[in-house]
């Protein structure tokens, strides 16, 4: 069970992947996933193209094992940071949405393997005819942006839609789950909540504190920020938002906008500009434009600053069943054994 088509394919020992959050996936919390066995992604679209190059260094400066950088695909330089990839030597390429066909092709004739993420059979189908080499298939209970059909629907759908291996995400956080995927066809599993509560993942400590002290009730997924489906914990600032007319959301998101646009560089018309590209043909109104445009900057002020009560935290349902903060060697290691003991009492039964 140990050697899957994931795991030939990227190199890594376990069918295991560390999904690319943002402000989270840093070099520190990939390094130790790549040396505990599995595929851990580098975030990176916060990331300038010299801090880009400067952490894929790091991440290869800790480890000697293979790793991955997610991008995004839309970025008006995504192919200035492919280029990046080829030249550093990354292993695999990630993707929040679909790539062209044409970076696709870069990639591959690079040899580096691409692998998107989907919420959606179609999406799958499309990828895999433009080429990807494998595919994640993140279900509703994942964190962040999420569709809302459950991953035990999702995910026998595109396995059997598409004949690249796929991988299970939203809802795993154990040796059962993986099996779960297993059993349905994947090829193995990405988790991304899972690892963000790790003593490896750089987030403060009172952020951990409040996802560990949350139940399954305290996850939620609201419009409120953006307008989009956001699966995330309840926070004060979700709260306000929820409660908020149009017009004292569009006050909340202007003084929010102006201190996250201090905190960016932005101007108010790139502010605004980058709002609307996130729009993705949605009827968002003018406060979730600003906030859109402003949810890296939301996410930075939880993740890194801390800030529970101004930031979003991100959050898929497996928040409300996580209690504890091992480090990923430990992790990785806990949910190998359980996947072995779960697999000789399934063969007992038998």
């Amino acid at each position: 069970m140990r050697e899957t088509p994931l795991t030939r394919l990227t190199g890594v020992r376990h069918p295991i992947v560390q999904t690319g959050m943002g402000w989270v996936a840093g070099p520190r919390l990939v390094s130790a996933t790549a040396n505990a066995g599995a595929l851990g992604i580098l975030a990176s679209a916060t990331m300038t193209l010299d801090q880009l190059r400067a952490a894929v260094r790091e991440v290869r400066g800790r480890t000697d094992q293979p790793f991955g950088v997610n991008l995004r695909a839309d970025a008006a330089d995504a192919g200035d940071r492919v280029r990046i990839l080829v030249e550093e030597g990354v292993r695999v390429a990630s993707f929040a949405l679909a790539p062209s066909r044409e970076l696709i092709g870069e990639l591959k004739e690079a040899g580096v393997v691409v692998m998107p993420t989907v919420g959606a059979r179609r999406h799958a189908e499309k990828v895999a005819a433009w080429g990807a080499d494998a595919v994640v298939v993140q279900g509703a209970e994942g964190g962040g942006h999420t569709g809302e059909v459950a991953t035990t629907v999702l995910l026998p759908q595109v396995v059997d839609a598409v004949r690249i291996p796929v991988v299970a995400a939203g809802g795993f956080f154990d040796g059962r789950g993986l099996v779960a995927a297993l059993s349905y066809g994947a090829a193995g599993m990405a988790m991304g909540t899972r690892f963000l509560l790790t003593s490896d993942s750089t987030v403060p400590d009172a952020v951990k504190a409040r996802y560990l002290a949350a139940s399954v009730r305290d996850v939620t997924v609201t419009r409120a920020v953006d307008g989009l489906p956001h699966r995330m914990l309840r926070t004060e600032l979700v709260d306000a938002l929820e409660r908020s007319g149009r017009a004292r959301a569009l006050l909340h998101a202007v003084r929010r906008a102006a201190g996250f646009r201090r905190l960016s560089g932005l101007t108010w018309r790139q502010t605004v500009r980058d709002g609307l590209a996130l729009k993705h043909g949605k009827d968002l109104s003018w406060s979730q434009v600003l906030l859109a445009a402003n949810t890296p900057m939301l996410l930075k002020s939880a993740m890194v600053d801390g800030r529970t009560d101004l930031g979003v935290m991100a959050s898929g349902q497996v928040a409300g069943v996580i209690d504890d903060l091992p480090s990923c060697a430990e992790l990785v290691e806990r949910i190998m054994r359980e996947a072995d003991e779960t697999l000789a009492r399934l063969r007992a039964v038998r």
